[in-house]
C-alpha cells in the first residue's frame, strides 16, 4: 500500500566540492615549473606555481559551491591537470577526471591523501605523465566528513595508494568505447523554431519539420553525429568513439537527441546509461566489459504541443520526470581494451565474440562492402588515434544481422472511477487518453510504423500490415479499431467538498483499447518482473516484520525466517527457468550476461540465506536480519532495473477540453501479461488508483489534478481472450459492432449489481505535524474523501498533534459488482491535512491514502484497531495519522441494523466508538524544569518572564514565571508533575508538548515557541527505578544494599584488580603506554565468586609483569630538562611534542614515550551523547517550517528548554509515593547561580572555507561568553586556510546567565568589515553539571610539575572521594598498595622514592588516576569519565546551513570559583620555528653529459655550472661559476653555497615567510618538507642555458653519498629503506657523490659536502660565499683548457688551433715563408739581373 501520493521535483541542494592539492611526484619533463589547475564546470582555480622542479609541494586548498539537483551535480566532472607555466602559454604535463558521483559515493563520500594518476589526454600512448597526491570531497548539506588523519611519510607505496574506488584495479588500461547509433524513429515532428511553424502554414505540412542529431557525451568528451535534414525517423550509422582509461573513473554515458535550427539547437530528449548497469567489475568469468545492445532505447520529454514556445524544455534536457514519448533510437556500446599482456585474456573473449558476430555477417555482401565494413571497424590511422578527442566516423551495417521481429500487442484498459479532478479543470469535458509510444497518441498517432516502411526493412512482416491511426487492418485476422479516448464527460462537484469534480460513471464503465507493434525482445521483462516479484513479497515481509517486533520477538524472528525461506524457493524457481531458456537469435551479450550475472548473484544471495536461517555462525539479532534481508533487496533492485528498452512506459492522459493536463506514467513491465504467473506485470489486470501530476516543476502543496481507478491489460494479441479475466465480475460487456464471428474488446462494461454501503472514518488523533503557521503551531483539519464523498473534521487550533476522536460517517455510499470483489479490493480513502486560516483558504499540510477495512452482510462484526498512517507533504515527511477505516456494507433491513456508534455531542460530531478508542490508564507525568537558554526576541520585544507549560493528552502543568531571564533563566521550583490518561499500548501514546510564553504588561502573555515529543518511550520508566535518561547504563541505584544480587548467593568477597602502575615523570624507555590497562569486567564475574575464594587476581600478559617488575624510580630534574634522542638536542620537551605525538598516534617522534591526550574526530558533544545524562535540551520552534529540511532551520529555533520528563503508571497507594521527593529529582545538582573560571584552549585549524578573492583567508579568533567578547584581531595568521593559532584564553563566567560560549574564525580585512568565516557554539552548562565530568578532562598520568603537571584543582584522590560520595558508594578507602570502591579493589604502586632524598613517599594519587579511568566499569558508577582530549569541532555558517567551512581543534577547561584556583594555563604558543644554516660545498662533478660541439673539431664538450637552492626559498638560488669547455664532463668548483632556513624540528618542515606577490600587505607563512634541489647547466653565450640534471635530496631522509665518483649510481628501485637513508639534522656534516637525473637517466654525478649548523654557531663562526672570506676556498684546480672563449680570444686560438694543428701549422709557416721567399726571390731576380747587367 502505496501512502506517499507524489514524490515532489528533485530538489535543488547545495553541495561543496574541497579540493586539496597536496603534492606531486615523478612528473615528466625537464625543469618545469609545474602548476595545477582545478577545472569543474565553469569554475577554474589554480595553485601558485613552484620553479624548477619534478616533485613540487603544495598543500593548497579550494572550495567550489554549487546548486542544483543531485542527479545534475554528479555528472560534472572534476578535472585537475598539471601545467608547466611559461610566460606565454602553457604546457600541459598531465591532467586526471572523475564525476562527482564516483567521489560522492565513496566511503565518507570523500577520496583522502590519494595519488591522482596524471596521463596526456593529445598522446595516450605516452604513458603516466607523474603522479599528484589530492583529498577530494563533496558534502551536501548535513554530510559529515570524517577528517581521517594525514600521513606525511615520504616512503609511502603511491601504486598502492592511487585515487580510484574500492574495488578497482590499481593499474587501469586505456580502452576505447563505441557508441554506434544506428537509427532513431517517431521523433516529434514539430520544429521548434518560429521561422519553421511559419514555413509549415504557408508550404502545409508535408514533410517533417525536424533536423535531428545524436551528442553523445561521456567523461568530459562530446561527440556528435551529422545531421539528417527533414526527417523524424532518421538513420545515421555512426559510430563515435570515446578514449578513456578502463574501468573509468565517470560512469554515466549521456545520449542527447538535437534538432538543429537556425538560430539555435533544441534538445528533444536526452538519456543516461550508467556503465555501472551494463558491465559487472567482478573477476573471473563473472566480469564482463561495458556492452549493449544493439537495443533500442525509449526517450521521453515534454508533451508534444504544436506551440511556439515549449514550456517544458528542461524535461527534454534530462531534468525532471518525461511526461511524454519523444521517439526511440537504436543504440550499441561496446569497449575495447588497448593495451596488450595479461589484461587481454580476460576480456579478449568478449570482444571476439563482438567482432565474430560483426565479422560473419559481413561475409557474405561482396568483397568490396566486407573491406568497407572491415575498414569502419579497424580505424584508417588517423592523427586522431593517440589522443582523447572524441572521433565521429560512420560504420557500415551488415545486412544479415538479425532483423528485428515485430509483435503485435494489445492494451487494454478500463476506467472505473475518475474523482477528485480539480475544479479549475473541471469546468469542461474531460476524456482519458491512454498511449504506448507513439500509438494512441492523438496528436502523432501510432502512424510511423506504417506497412510501406517496414515492407523495405523486413519482408516476413508483409503479411501483417500494422494499424496506422483511422485504418482497419487485418492481425491476426482481426480488425481492431483503435480507441485509445474515453468519451468525454462533464465532470460534477464532489458532496461536501466543492474544490474536487469527478465523473459519474456510475455503472457504465468506459474502456480504451489498441493495438500496438514492438520488438520481441519480451523475455527481458519477464526476468525482470520475476525478479520484481522476489524484492516485493521480501519488501512486505521486513514491513510486517518491522511491525510485529514491537509486539514480539520471537513472533518476527519466525516470519522473518519463512520470509528468507521464501526467497531461496523463488531462487531456485529463477534459476531453474533461467537454465531451460534456449539461446534466443535476437539475445544481444548484454542479455546473455545479465542473464547469467542474476543468476549467479541470486545463487550467491540464496547461499547467504540459507546461512542465515540455519544460523551456524553466531546468533544474530532480528534487526541484523532486517538489514541483511534489505541488502538482498537492494541487490535486486538493483538487477531488475534493465538498461535495453523494448516497449516505451504507458501514458495515462487526461484531456480537458483536447487540451492535456494531467497525467500518470506506468511503466509497461508491470502491465505485461504473460501465461506464467510469475512473470505477469504486478499491475496486469488489476485494479490500480492512480493519482494524475501536473507535467514539469511542481510546485509544493497539493498537486493531485485527479484520481483514476482504472484496470489495465498489456498483452501480445496472442493472449487477447485473456483480457477481462481478472476483471471485476458481475459485468455485461458492450462493444461497438457485432460483425460476424468475430469478438472485440468491451467498449463499456456495465454492473448490474450494486451494494449499499456506510464508510465510517474514524479519526483519531494526528502528532508530528507540520507547521504552518507564524507561532510555529497549526491549526490542523482533516478532509476525508471517498469516491464522490468528502466529509471534513472539526479544527483543533494551534497544534501539531491534534487529538479530533472524531467518527465521520458516509451514508449511502453504492459500489458496483460483486461484494466479494469489493471486500478484496475495496475503493481507498485519501485524507487531507489542511491549516485553517481566518483569512485566505487553507493550507495544505500533507495526505495519506489508506484501505478500509470491509465488512459484509454475512460477516461478523469485529471492532478494527486504529494505526498510524506516515503522512507526506510533496517529498517532506510530514508527520502520522492515527485512524482506522471502516466500509461496513447496509443489510437488506436498513442503516439500523448496523453496529452501534456512541452518541453524537451538541455539535452533532460523533466520538470514536469506545470500543475502537485505545485502552486508557492513569499515568504519572513527572517533569524537571532546570531553565530556559538563548531566547530571541519575539515581536521585536525581548523575552523577560517566561513559563513552561507541558501538556499531554489534555492535562498538563505550569511551572513557575521566571522573574527576568536576564538575571536568572533557570526556575526557581525545579520539579511538579500531573496525572494523564494515556494508552497502554505504549506505540499509541500521544505526543507531549512543550510551549513557552513570556508575560508582559496587563497580564498580556504571547507565545514564543513549542516542541513536541513524538516518542515518549525515552522517557517510559518501570515503577521503582530511576528514570532512564540519555545513557543506558545509568540507572544509579539508590541504596547500596540493593547491589547485593538476586540469586542467594553469600555476599561475593572483594575483587581485586591489578592496575599496572603509572610511572611519576618522564620516565625512561620502560615506560609503559599507558592504555594498557589489565581490568577485568568485574559485574560479570562477581555472582560466580564463593565467599572462600582467594581475592582474585587476573594473570597480566607478561611482558607487562616484565614493565612493572623495572620500577621506574624518579630521575635527577637535570636530565629530564634535555633529552639527547630526539632530532636535535636543543628541542625541548613541550605541550608541542605531546600533541604530535597524539597526531602519530604510534609517538614515533620521541624516543621515549610521550604522554598522549586524545584528539576526537568530532566535536566532545557526540561522543558522550551531548552531555544529556542529567538533563535534557529541547529546542523551541516559532514560525512556518519551510520547504527545506526542517532539521537545519536556524531561523525558527526560537530559544531552548532544558528539562526532563518521567513516566510512569500511578502507584495504586498515593501515600507511599508522595512521602518523599520525586524521583526524577535524584542525582539533579542545585541550579543555583554559581561563578566559573573558563579556560578555552585553541590550538588549531584546518580547512577554513576561503574567504578572500585568492582563495585564502587570514583568521583570528573571536570568542563570546554571555556579554563578554574577546576579539584576537591583532593576533590574525596573514593568508593561512590552516592556521596553528596556539592561544589560550581565560573568561570569568557565572552559570546560569552566560553558558553558551561561541567560538567564531573570523577573517581579516584591511579594507571594509571583517567576513565571519564559521563558528561552533559550545553549550557550557551541560558539561559543567554533567556526570561524566567534563570539566577538566583526567591527565593520562599524574605529575606534579613540569608540561604534564596535573592541571585540575582537585587531585585524583579528591575527585574519587567525591564520586563515590555523589553515587552512594562506600569507599574510597586508601590502603598500601590498593584502593577499595563499592565492594571493588583496585591494586597498584603506591610507594614512591622522593627524588634528591631517597626517601619512600606513599601517594595513592596515580593509582587512583586509573581508577577514575575505568569508572565506567564501575557497576554503579557507570559513566565515562572526559580524559585529556582535543575535540574537533565543524565550523558553520549561517548562509550555508549545514555544510562545513573548516574545522577547528579546541578544549575548554572549568573550574568553579568555590574551589581553590587551579595553577598557570598550560602553555600552548605554536612554537617558534628555530634558525639553521646548511652550508654545501660542491668540490667537483664528473661525468657530466656533453652537450656542445666543436664546430672545427667535432669534439663534444660542456661548459658546466651548478645551480642550487631549497624547495620553496627559490629566490635564493645560489650558481657556481662556471667550469668552461670540459671535455669529460669532469668539474672542479670548490664553491659554497650557504642557505639560511627557518625549520620546526617536530614537524621536520620548513617555514618560509614571505609575500606572495607585489600587491601583498602582509607576508604569508608556509610549511613545507625540507628539500635541497642541486642542478647542473651547460652555460651558454648566446641562447639559453641547457640544463643537463638535477638532484632533489630531503634533508630527513636521503640516501648516503657514495665513497667514489665510480660507486655513485642511480639509486635501486626507486625507494630506499629506512635504514639507508640519513638525516641531515641527525649527522650535521656529510660528504659524497650523488647522481644527477634528467627524464630518469644518469647524466653526471657531484661531490659535495652538506653541513648543517645552527642560526647561533653560524653567527660565532662565519663562513663566506662562494670562495671568499671568512674560511677561503682554494681555488679549483682546472685543466688548461677550462675558460671562455668569450673573454680570452688568444687563450681560445691556443688552445683549440694551435694545440691541435701545431705540426700542420708550424709546417704551414715554414711554407708561407718559403713561398714568400720564392715570390720576392722571383720578383726580384729581374731586377737584380738587369741591374746586375747594366752594372757591369
Amino acid at each position: 500500500m502505496v501512502t506517499k501520493i507524489h514524490d515532489g521535483e528533485a530538489k535543488s541542494q547545495s553541495y561543496q566540492i574541497a579540493i586539496t592539492i597536496t603534492e606531486a611526484r615523478q612528473l615528466v619533463g625537464e625543469n618545469i615549473d609545474p602548476v595545477v589547475i582545478i577545472e569543474i564546470g565553469d569554475e577554474k582555480k589554480q595553485t601558485t606555481v613552484k620553479e624548477g622542479t619534478n616533485s613540487p609541494f603544495y598543500n593548497e586548498y579550494f572550495v567550489f559551491d554549487f546548486i542544483g539537483p543531485q542527479v545534475h551535480l554528479f555528472d560534472k566532472i572534476i578535472k585537475i591537470s598539471v601545467m608547466h607555466n611559461k610566460l606565454i602559454g602553457s604546457l600541459l604535463i598531465g591532467s586526471f577526471k572523475v564525476d562527482l558521483g564516483m567521489v560522492y559515493n565513496q566511503p565518507g563520500h570523500q577520496f583522502c591523501d590519494k595519488w591522482a594518476l596524471l596521463t596526456d589526454p593529445t598522446n595516450i600512448r605516452t604513458g603516466t605523465k607523474g603522479y599528484l597526491k589530492c583529498d577530494i570531497s563533496v558534502a551536501g548539506k548535513g554530510d559529515i566528513l570524517q577528517a581521517s588523519p594525514k600521513t606525511s611519510d615520504a616512503e609511502e607505496q603511491i601504486e598502492k595508494n592511487l585515487l580510484v574506488p574500492q574495488g578497482f584495479p590499481f593499474e587501469r588500461p586505456w580502452a576505447r568505447f563505441y557508441v554506434r547509433i544506428f537509427q532513431a524513429e517517431g521523433l516529434p515532428k514539430m520544429n521548434s523554431s518560429i521561422m519553421a511553424n511559419v514555413t509549415k502554414a504557408f508550404v502545409g505540412d508535408s514533410k517533417d519539420l525536424v533536423d535531428p542529431f545524436v551528442e553523445v557525451t561521456f567523461a568530459g568528451q562530446m561527440g556528435r553525429t551529422t545531421v539528417k535534414k527533414n526527417c523524424a525517423d532518421p538513420v545515421w550509422h555512426e559510430q563515435i568513439i570515446f578514449k578513456e582509461m578502463f574501468p573509468p573513473l565517470c560512469r554515466r554515458v549521456k545520449i542527447q537527441v538535437w534538432d538543429e535550427g537556425s538560430m539555435n539547437d533544441v534538445a528533444l530528449a536526452t538519456h543516461f546509461i550508467d556503465l555501472k548497469k551494463i558491465s559487472n567489475e567482478q573477476d573471473g568469468d563473472k566480469g564482463f566489459l561495458p556492452t549493449f545492445g544493439p537495443a533500442w532505447i525509449n526517450l521521453y520529454g515534454s508533451p508534444r504541443n504544436h506551440s511556439l514556445m515549449d514550456d517544458y524544455q528542461e524535461l527534454n534536457e534530462g531534468f525532471g520526470e518525461g511526461v511524454s514519448f519523444r521517439g526511440r533510437i537504436l543504440i550499441e556500446v561496446a569497449v575495447e581494451i588497448l593495451s596488450g599482456g595479461a589484461q587481454e585474456s580476460k576480456f579478449s573473449k568478449a570482444l571476439k565474440n563482438l567482432k565474430l558476430s560483426k565479422d560473419k555477417t559481413s561475409k557474405g555482401s561482396g568483397k568490396d562492402q566486407t573491406d568497407k565494413a572491415e575498414d569502419g571497424r579497424a580505424h584508417p590511422p588517423s592523427d586522431k588515434t593517440n589522443s582523447i578527442e572524441a572521433e565521429v566516423e560512420p560504420f557500415e551495417v551488415p545486412p544479415e544481422i538479425v532483423p528485428e521481429k515485430y509483435e503485435d500487442f494489445l492494451l487494454f484498459g478500463a476506467f472505473f472511477e475518475a474523482t477528485m479532478i480539480d475544479r479549475k479543470i473541471g469546468d469542461k469535458p474531460i476524456s482519458f487518453e491512454v498511449s504506448i509510444g507513439n500509438f494512441g497518441n492523438l496528436i502523432d498517432g501510432g502512424s510511423y510504423h506504417g506497412s510501406k516502411k517496414k515492407s523495405s526493412e523486413t519482408s516476413e512482416e508483409e503479411n501483417a500490415p500494422l494499424l496506422q491511426e483511422g485504418s482497419v487492418d487485418s492481425a491476426h485476422d482481426i480488425a481492431i479499431p483503435s480507441m485509445s479516448t474515453t468519451h468525454p464527460e462533464k465532470p460534477l462537484v464532489t458532496e461536501g467538498n466543492r474544490n474536487y469534480h469527478y465523473l459519474p460513471f456510475e455503472a457504465k464503465k468506459p474502456c480504451v483499447y489498441f493495438m500496438s507493434s514492438w520488438g520481441d525482445q519480451i523475455f527481458r521483462l519477464h526476468w525482470s518482473n520475476m525478479l520484481d516479484r522476489m524484492a516485493d513479497s521480501l519488501e512486505e515481509s521486513i514491513e510486517e516484520v518491522k511491525e510485529l517486533i514491537k509486539v514480539s520477538e520471537e513472533e518476527s524472528e519466525r516470519k522473518m525466517k519463512a520470509a528468507l525461506n521464501y526467497f531461496i524457493s523463488q531462487s531456485s524457481a529463477f534459476i531453474s527457468e533461467a537454465e531451460k531458456k534456449p539461446k534466443m537469435l535476437n539475445q544481444t551479450t548484454l542479455d546473455q550476461k545479465r542473464l547469467k550475472l542474476c543468476w549467479q548473484e541470486l545463487e550467491a544471495m540464496a547461499t547467504d540465506a540459507k546461512g542465515l536461517v540455519q544460523q551456524q555462525k553466531k546468533k544474530m539479532s532480528i534487526d541484523e536480519l532486517i538489514n541483511e534481508a534489505q541488502n538482498f533487496v537492494d541487490k535486486i533492485r538493483f538487477l531488475v532495473d534493465e538498461p535495453q528498452h523494448t516497449i516505451p512506459d504507458v501514458f495515462i492522459w487526461m484531456l480537458s477540453g483536447n487540451k492535456r493536463v494531467a497525467y500518470a506514467r506506468i511503466s509497461a513491465k508491470d502491465l505485461l501479461y504473460s501465461p506464467s504467473s510469475e512473470q505477469r506485470g504486478k499491475h496486469c489486470g488489476k485494479l490500480q488508483t492512480h493519482f494524475l501530476k501536473l507535467p514539469g516543476r511542481r510546485l509544493t502543496g497539493w498537486t493531485v489534478q485527479g484520481k483514476v481507478d482504472v484496470y489495465l491489460w498489456l498483452g501480445s494479441v496472442k493472449y487477447s481472450n485473456a483480457i477481462l479475466d481478472n476483471l471485476p465480475i458481475g459485468y455485461e460487456a458492450e462493444t461497438l459492432t457485432k460483425a460476424s464471428g468475430t469478438s472485440y474488446p468491451p467498449a463499456s462494461l456495465t454492473y448490474q449489481a450494486q451494494h449499499i454501503f456506510q464508510l465510517r472514518a474514524h479519526m483519531y488523533q494526528a502528532r508530528g505535524l507540520i507547521a504552518a503557521d507564524s507561532t510555529g503551531l497549526s491549526d490542523p483539519f482533516a478532509k476525508v474523501t471517498f469516491l464522490s464523498h468528502c466529509q471534513t473534521t472539526k479544527v483543533i487550533s494551534q497544534t501539531l498533534s491534534p487529538t479530533w476522536n472524531q467518527m465521520l460517517l458516509f451514508n449511502n455510499i453504492v459500489l458496483y459488482g460483486d461484494q466479494k470483489e469489493v471486500s478484496e479490493s475495496p475503493p481507498l480513502v485519501v485524507v487531507e491535512l489542511y491549516d485553517s486560516d481566518a483569512v485566505g483558504k487553507p493550507e495544505y499540510l500533507g495526505s495519506t491514502v489508506a484501505t478500509p477495512v470491509v465488512k459484509l452482510v454475512d460477516q461478523e462484526y469485529e471492532p478494527p484497531r486504529l494505526s498510524y498512517h506516515p503522512i507526506f507533504c510533496g517529498h517532506l515527511d510530514g508527520g502520522d495519522l492515527l485512524a482506522v477505516f471502516e466500509l461496513l456494507q447496509v443489510p437488506s433491513s436498513g442503516p439500523q441494523d448496523l453496529p452501534p456508534t456512541d452518541p453524537p455531542d451538541v455539535a452533532q460530531t460523533y466520538p470514536v466508538p469506545a470500543n475502537i478508542r485505545p485502552v486508557l490508564s492513569t499515568y504519572r507525568v513527572e517533569v524537571l524544569f532546570w531553565g530556559v537558554r538563548e531566547m530571541k526576541k519575539v515581536h521585536l520585544l525581548s523575552v523577560d518572564r517566561p513559563q513552561v507549560l507541558i501538556e499531554c493528552a489534555g492535562r498538563g502543568v505550569k511551572s513557575c514565571v521566571i522573574q527576568s531571564y536576564k538575571n536568572n533563566p533557570n526556575f526557581n521550583v525545579q520539579v511538579d508533575w500531573f496525572e494523564v490518561e494515556l494508552p497502554e499500548n505504549e506505540l499509541l501514546h500521544p505526543p507531549l508538548s512543550i510551549c513557552v510564553v513570556d508575560w508582559r504588561a496587563f497580564g498580556r502573555s504571547t507565545l514564543v515557541g513549542t516542541y513536541t515529543i513524538n516518542c515518549l518511550k525515552q522517557f517510559l520508566c518501570k515503577p521503582g527505578e530511576l528514570p532512564a535518561l540519555a545513557v543506558p547504563d545509568s540507572a544509579v541505584e539508590p541504596e547500596p544494599s540493593e547491589l547485593l544480587i538476586s540469586s542467594q548467593d553469600p555476599p561475593p568477597d572483594h575483587i581485586y584488580v591489578q592496575v599496572e602502575q603509572p610511572p611519576t615523570v618522564v620516565p625512561d624507555i620502560a615506560q609503559v603506554q599507558t592504555a594498557s590497562v589489565a581490568l577485568t569486567d568485574i559485574p560479570d564475574s562477581s555472582p560466580m565468586l564463593g565467599p572462600e575464594t582467594k581475592p582474585a587476581t587476573p594473570e597480566l600478559p607478561k611482558q607487562e609483569k616484565v614493565k612493572i617488575a623495572s620500577k621506574p624510580s624518579r630521575r635527577s630534574t637535570k636530565r629530564r630538562k634535555r633529552t639527547i634522542a630526539d632530532e636535535s638536542a636543543e628541542n625541548v620537551i613541550d605541550w608541542w611534542s605531546k600533541y604530535y605525538a597524539s597526531l602519530k598516534k604510534a609517538s614515533k617522534v620521541h624516543a621515549f614515550k610521550c604522554k598522549n591526550s586524545l584528539i576526537y574526530d568530532g566535536d566532545l558533544e557526540s561522543e558522550f551523547n551531548n552531555f544529556e545524562d542529567w538533563v535534557k535540551t529541547f529546542e523551541l520552534c516559532r514560525g512556518k517550517s519551510t520547504e527545506d529540511d526542517h532539521c537545519i532551520d536556524g531561523d525558527r529555533i526560537i530559544g531552548k528548554f532544558k528539562g526532563s520528563f518521567c513516566i510512569y503508571k500511578s502507584p495504586e497507594d498515593p501515600s507511599l509515593e508522595d512521602g518523599g521527593q520525586l524521583r526524577i529529582q535524584q542525582g539533579i545538582p542545585p541550579n543555583h547561580s554559581i561563578s566559573v573560571l573558563i579556560r578555552v584552549y585553541i590550538v588549531a585549524a584546518f580547512n577554513l572555507s576561503p574567504a578572500d578573492p585568492d582563495g585564502k583567508s587570514d583568521p583570528y579568533i573571536v570568542l563570546t561568553l554571555g556579554k563578554t567578547e574577546i576579539k584576537d584581531r591583532d593576533k590574525y595568521i596573514p593568508k593561512q586556510l590552516n592556521p596553528v593559532f596556539g592561544r589560550s584564553f581565560e573568561i570569568q563566567a557565572t552559570f546560569p546567565k552566560e553558558t553558551l560560549l561561541t567560538v567564531r574564525i573570523y577573517d581579516h580585512d584591511m579594507i571594509g568589515s571583517d567576513d565571519l568565516i564559521g563558528e561552533t557554539k559550545i553549550d557550557l552548562e551541560n558539561r559543567f553539571y554533567s556526570k561524566h565530568r567534563a570539566i577538566c578532562g583526567l591527565q593520562s598520568q599524574y605529575e606534579i610539575e613540569g608540561y604534564n603537571a596535573w592541571r585540575d584543582t582537585s587531585k585524583p584522590t579528591e575527585i574519587l572521594t567525591k564520586l563515590c560520595k555523589d553515587n552512594k558508594l562506600i569507599g574510597p578507602y586508601f590502603r598500601p598498595g590498593e584502593i577499595q570502591v563499592g565492594n571493588q579493589v583496585f591494586s597498584g604502586k603506591t610507594v614512591f622514592t622522593e627524588e634528591g632524598t631517597d626517601e619512600m613517599v606513599e601517594s595513592h594519587e596515580h593509582l587512583a588516576l586509573k581508577v577514575l579511568h575505568s569508572w565506567n566499569e564501575i557497576p554503579e558508577g557507570g559513566f565515562k569519565l572526559v580524559p585529556e582530549h582535543i575535540e574537533t569541532r565543524p565550523l558553520y555558517h549561517k548562509d550555508k546551513p549545514g555544510m562545513e567551512q573548516g574545522r577547528l581543534q579546541m578544549w575548554v577547561d572549568m573550574f568553579p570559583k568555590d574551589m581553590p584556583q587551579p595553577g598557570p594555563p598550560v602553555d600552548i604558543s605554536p612554537r617558534k620555528p628555530k634558525g639553521y644554516e646548511l652550508r654545501v660545498i660542491i668540490w667537483n662533478t664528473e661525468d657530466v653529459i656533453l652537450e656542445d660541439e666543436n664546430i672545427f673539431t667535432g669534439q663534444k664538450s660542456s661548459d658546466i655550472y651548478v645551480k642550487g637552492w631549497l624547495k620553496g626559498v627559490e629566490d635564493d638560488k645560489q650558481e657556481t661559476d662556471v667550469h668552461y669547455n670540459s671535455l669529460t664532463g669532469e668539474g672542479n668548483f670548490n664553491w659554497r653555497f650557504l642557505f639560511p632556513f627557518q625549520y620546526l624540528p617536530a614537524e621536520k618542515q620548513l617555514v618560509i615567510s614571505k609575500r606572495e606577490n607585489i600587491f601583498s600587505l602582509e607576508k604569508t607563512e608556509r610549511k613545507i618538507p625540507t628539500e635541497l634541489v642541486l642542478q647542473v647547466w651547460d652555460f651558454e653565450r648566446l641562447s639559453s642555458d641547457d640544463f643537463l640534471g638535477s638532484l632533489e635530496m630531503n634533508l630527513n631522509g636521503f640516501p648516503r653519498g657514495a665513497k667514489s665518483a665510480k660507486a655513485c649510481d642511480l639509486p635501486k628501485s626507486g625507494n630506499l629503506s629506512e635504514e639507508n637513508k640519513i638525516s641531515i639534522f641527525q649527522q650535521k656534516r656529510v660528504r659524497g657523490w650523488w647522481p644527477f637525473v634528467k627524464a630518469g637517466e644518469l647524466t653526471g654525478k657531484v661531490e659535495a659536502e652538506l653541513h648543517l649548523v645552527t642560526a647561533e654557531e653560524a653567527e660565532k663562526n662565519p663562513v663566506g660565499k662562494a670562495r671568499k672570506e671568512p674560511e677561503p676556498l682554494d681555488k679549483p684546480n682546472r685543466p688548461d683548457t677550462s675558460f671562455s672563449w668569450f673573454l680570452s680570444p688568444f687563450k681560445c686560438l691556443y688552445h683549440l688551433i694551435w694545440r691541435n694543428y701545431k705540426k700542420y701549422i708550424i709546417i704551414a709557416f715554414i711554407l708561407i715563408i718559403l713561398i714568400v721567399f720564392l715570390v720576392l726571390f722571383i720578383y726580384t731576380l729581374p731586377g737584380a739581373i738587369s741591374s746586375r747587367i747594366v752594372g757591369s
